[in-house]
């Protein structure tokens, strides 16, 4: 039988939904949001050490700003209707790259600046026909990991280039599996921004990169977002259908569109090129697959309990107690109830349980059983919880299987 995310994220109480919250809106238990939690600080500190600038911005913005950026002539059918506020027409924006060039252009900028990456794991909305949302895969409100570099032409290429290398430490580290490369171009019959001149720059730009990279990839007409060409990075689910998890695009439109400038070395002004990435897509989508991936069973720095502490019997109930709270910095659970049998079934998805029986209590050690089935030899307590910590990192670093 194929896994399937909605039904084993629900077993698995990682996420559920409810009718009177509405359909496409899900919402994130316990176990699921210290995953998705992790995760999206496992991004904002690679992001961070890669030079990138994180911000905020609301998730509101008048319907004359996407005007401008042209989402409203080219995206409009995806969006929620405005909202009148006084004299105002406020949409839900269905993408954060409007407010990252306002961020851009909020002050005057200097060559000496570029490239600068600004990011935001950020909230966006898209009006999706009931028939089509369910469990995490369509949804109606997303969060983003999203970010927009803007630099000069000439520093375009090494940007994509850098993109390319840090989408695949991403998936490394998430235990991604194999993933293929789509080059997106536009095709007939669908409306597009900009001129064929900065077309033709843009999908020369990720051409170069793919190249440079030693990236295989196939190119498809008509799957371009209306702003510019990009590169789609394209996983299967169980059934064999493929969609896009991560993308990098070249936008030449939007920052003619906003105006953007900066003053260049001749101490002139020039237009910087807009660089949209996402190296895991929306952590709705991105938990869909990783939950097919991993059948739950998720890799151990970002698995919802690390560790769970199984007592064999009451007496040791509070040997358990006190290693869980030696273990604090792991996300650890002392289980209790049922049979050792039972609770190690129950919890066959958890990486590493910690069996103490009264030997091990006496002696102030545990005994590892890992989630294959196989077993340690009894160890410290001190040392068991530096090997879990230790194979976090390594996985974490994309190191490890």
């Amino acid at each position: 039988m194929s896994i399937d995310h909605r039904r084993l994220g629900r077993e698995l109480n990682l996420f559920d939904s409810d009718p009177l919250i509405g359909a496409g809106l899900p919402f994130w238990l316990p176990d699921g949001a210290a995953a998705r939690r992790e995760v999206e600080s496992y991004l904002y500190d690679l992001e961070r050490r890669a030079g990138y600038r994180h911000v905020y911005s609301p998730a509101l913005g008048k319907r004359r700003m996407y005007e401008l950026s042209g989402h409203w002539r080219n995206f409009a059918d995806d969006m929620f209707p405005p909202m009148r506020v006084g004299d105002d027409e406020l949409v839900l924006r269905p993408s954060l790259c409007p407010h990252h060039a306002l961020i851009f252009k909020s002050r005057g900028r200097s060559y000496r600046e570029l490239p600068l990456r600004i990011a935001e794991l950020g909230p966006m909305y898209r009006a999706e026909r009931s028939g089509v949302v369910g469990g995490l895969s369509r949804v109606r409100q997303m969060l983003l990991n999203d970010a927009h570099l803007f630099c000069a032409e000439e520093q375009a290429g090494a940007e994509v280039a850098g993109v390319l290398a840090l989408m695949r430490q991403v998936h490394a580290a998430l235990g991604m599996g194999p993933v293929s490369f789509q080059l997106s171009l536009r095709g007939p019959g669908k409306k597009y921004g900009g001129n064929d001149d900065s077309w033709a720059r843009a999908e020369a730009l990720l051409r170069g990169a793919l190249a440079d990279a030693g990236v295989e990839y196939v190119a498809v007409e008509g799957e371009a977002a209306f702003y510019g060409p990009k590169i789609d990075v394209q996983v299967a689910d169980p059934s064999g259908r493929e969609w896009t998890l991560a993308t990098v695009q070249i936008d030449y439109h939007q920052p003619e569109r906003f105006e953007l400038e900066y003053v260049d070395a001749s101490g002139g002004r020039s237009r910087p090129v807009m660089v949209h990435r996402s190296l895991a897509g929306s952590m709705e989508r991105l938990f869909g697959h990783l939950i097919e991936v991993h059948e739950g069973a998720f890799p151990v720095w970002y698995a919802p309990v690390q560790l769970a502490v199984l007592p064999i019997g009451a007496d040791q109930d509070a040997a358990a107690r006190a290693f869980a709270a030696s273990a604090a910095e792991l996300r650890v659970e002392v289980v209790h109830d049922g049979s050792v049998g039972a609770r190690i079934r129950d919890h066959r998805k958890v990486p590493y349980l910690a069996v103490i029986g009264a030997r091990e209590a006496a002696a102030g050690e545990v005994a590892l059983r890992l989630r294959d089935g196989s077993r340690l030899d009894p160890m410290p307590q001190a040392a068991a919880i530096d090997l879990i910590r230790a194979a976090a990192r390594e996985q974490r670093s994309g190191s490890g299987s």
